[in-house]
């Protein structure tokens, strides 16, 4: 029997509920089709900065690299916005990301047709959308020095740095183009060419990479262009990639129309490989909703799906994958909905307004597993 290694990090909020009902779900395939999961449990965010000062420590970061994937919940919380504050719960992702090497976030989009009321958006603007998202997550703004903020004689002056080398955008538009290459075969590549150093450069070497790619169709698109097409023709779009805060920005946008936050996967993947398949680290693109935490109120098809993306990028169980995928979609047609997911009219007519648990429990069963063989 084959066994996996798969860190665990429930984080802080409703991290641990959610994380908790995808593990669940992934110990029911795995009962299901025969293998192992040794599970390594990881304490990171602000639970770490509370039980030890700092949001991942290094041990525990050198324990997740000999893993052969990364389940995560969310990070943060107001308890801990300080913006003043030294420690911050966002340093744990920071961490993982650089110091596991993963460069690149994917998030896909698809819509449920049974989702579509859900939706604010038209249900024929929804026709025909499936998407995938690739965001740089190493460079950018984000990690741009000088970042700080100073005192001058006119005032409080706030400093950010937004810096990319070639080198950083040849990597993630490389996977950009062999992800498209294997769907559709369109990419755009979102920039602000027409302002931003930066962007010229994306520009300059998504084209001289684009010869080694001669099946992709490529498109050039100013992120404030692409915001507005993004709600009014998605199904135009099959891989997008661009820097990290566009893609940030995009991303969540993006996810208004699958009809709420909580059912989106993502994947944070790097050039990596173990003997199974490519190192990742996964985790729903929801926060960690503080206001619902310990009610049973989150939804967790985000993060199972984000299970799903795991077993078939990090595992190499792509028929586990489909299955996982499969069940969420049919809790979803028998009409399971959390909070979320409940019409914005109200109505409820046909549906099953459940928990966080008993959704899982949902799923677990449309896997044709009984839920005490997977737990």
């Amino acid at each position: 029997m084959t066994t996996y290694r798969i860190a665990s990090i429930g984080g802080d909020g409703v991290g641990p509920e959610v994380v908790a009902g995808a593990r669940a779900v992934l110990d029911a395939v795995a009962a299901r089709d025969g293998f192992a999961i040794d599970w390594l449990d990881v304490v990171a965010g602000g639970a770490a900065i509370d039980a030890y000062g700092s949001a991942l420590r290094t041990d525990d970061l050198d324990a997740v690299a000999t893993c052969d994937a990364v389940l995560l919940g969310a990070v943060g919380g107001p308890r801990w916005d300080d913006p003043d504050a030294m420690v911050r719960p966002e340093q744990a992702l920071f961490a993982l990301r650089g110091g596991l090497e993963l460069f690149a976030n994917l998030r896909p989009v698809t819509i449920l047709p049974a989702l579509v009321p859900s939706s604010p958006v038209r249900p024929e603007v929804l026709e025909g959308v499936d998407l995938l998202i690739v965001r740089e997550l190493t460079s950018g703004l984000y990690f741009g020095r000088p970042s700080e903020q100073r005192d001058t004689p006119e005032g409080r002056v706030g400093i950010d740095t937004l810096w990319y080398t070639e080198g950083e955008i040849r990597r993630v538009v490389r996977l950009a183009f062999e992800l498209a290459r294997g769907r559709r075969g369109r990419l755009t590549s979102v920039d602000k060419a027409n302002v931003l150093a930066t962007s010229r450069l994306w520009r300059k070497v998504v084209e001289e990479v684009r010869p080694e790619y001669p099946g992709v169709e490529v498109n050039h698109q100013l992120v404030d262009s692409c915001a507005m097409l993004l709600v009014r023709r998605p199904s135009s779009f099959d891989v997008l990639v661009t820097e990290n805060l566009f893609g940030d920005i995009l991303s969540d946008e993006a996810a208004v129309l699958a009809g709420s936050l909580g059912m989106l996967p993502s994947a944070s993947v790097g050039d990596r490989r173990t003997e199974h398949g490519r190192f990742g680290l996964y985790e729903p693109i929801h926060g960690s909703a503080p206001d619902i935490a310990g009610r049973d109120l989150a939804n967790p098809a985000g993060t199972i799906l984000s299970a799903a993306m795991l077993l078939r990028w990090s595992l190499g169980l792509d028929a586990a994958a489909v299955s996982v995928e499969a069940a969420v979609a049919a809790a979803i047609d028998d009409g399971y909905r959390t909070a979320d997911l409940v019409p914005s009219d109200g109505d409820r007519t046909g549906l099953t307004v459940v928990g966080t648990r008993a959704m899982t429990v949902a799923i677990i069963e449309r896997l044709g597993v009984s839920v005490a063989a997977a737990t």
